[in-house]
C-alpha cells in the first residue's frame, strides 16, 4: 500500500493510465486482424481501407505513447507489404 500523498496520486494514475492503454492496445490488436483477413481475401479496396484505419490507429497510439514508434515503423512497414503485394 502506498505510505505517501504522490505514491497515493501514483497508485490512481497507473490504474486510469493502464486501462485507456490496454483498450488501445485491443483494438490495434482487432484492426490488425481486419487487415490480416481482407489482405487474404482478395478485395484490394477492402485491403487499403483496413490498412489506412490500421496505420492511422498505430500513429495515434505512438503520438499518446502507448506504442514505441520504432514498433509503430516497423508495423506500418508490414503493413505496406500486405499493400503493395496485391
Amino acid at each position: 500500500m502506498a505510505n505517501t500523498k504522490s505514491a497515493i496520486k501514483a497508485a490512481r494514475k497507473t490504474v486510469r493510465l493502464t486501462s485507456r492503454n490496454r483498450s488501445v492496445a485491443t483494438n490495434l490488436k482487432t484492426l490488425r486482424k481486419k487487415l490480416d483477413t481482407a489482405a487474404k481475401g482478395t478485395d484490394l479496396a477492402a485491403t487499403k481501407a483496413a490498412a489506412s484505419a490500421y496505420v492511422s490507429a498505430m500513429a495515434k497510439a505512438t503520438k499518446s505513447g502507448v506504442v514505441h514508434r520504432n514498433a509503430a515503423s516497423r508495423a506500418n512497414a508490414h503493413v505496406a507489404k500486405y499493400v503493395f503485394a496485391k
